[in-house]
């Protein structure tokens, strides 16, 4: 977050925001959904929060911020039950990673048995 730029850094974000304002533009948006997710604790105001900052995207009309919103919208049920507990589904996205990874490794998986013991020998 800028609170946190030394001077010299503020100095040069202000420089870059005057002659590229698109990126200053995209920067606040970052840090909006940023502080939303950091600062929301219900599901009411992140969903009220949530809608303002689409509405910001789409007034910007920048492609990549698009896709993000679009995406949003489409998982915005199961995006908000973050807000219940703040927990993730990372650990289990880390974990199916690894397992690819393992996977690709040996290039594909002829003994299922196998590979599940290996599976349970190695992450367990």
């Amino acid at each position: 977050s800028s609170s946190k730029w030394t001077k010299n850094q503020a100095i040069r974000a202000e420089i870059l925001f005057e002659k590229y304002p698109d990126i200053e533009k995209a920067y606040k948006l970052c840090q909006n959904l940023s502080w939303i997710f950091n600062n929301t604790t219900d599901k009411t105001s992140a969903l009220i929060r949530l809608a303002k900052w689409d509405e910001k995207v789409r007034q910007a009309a920048f492609k990549s911020f698009s896709t993000i919103a679009r995406t949003m919208s489409i998982h915005y049920k199961n995006i908000l039950n973050y807000f219940d507990n703040r927990s993730t589904n990372a650990s289990a996205e880390s974990f199916n990673a690894k397992i690819k990874a393992f996977r690709a490794q040996f290039r594909g998986v002829r003994n299922v048995d196998f590979f599940l013991y290996r599976l349970t020998t190695i992450f367990a």
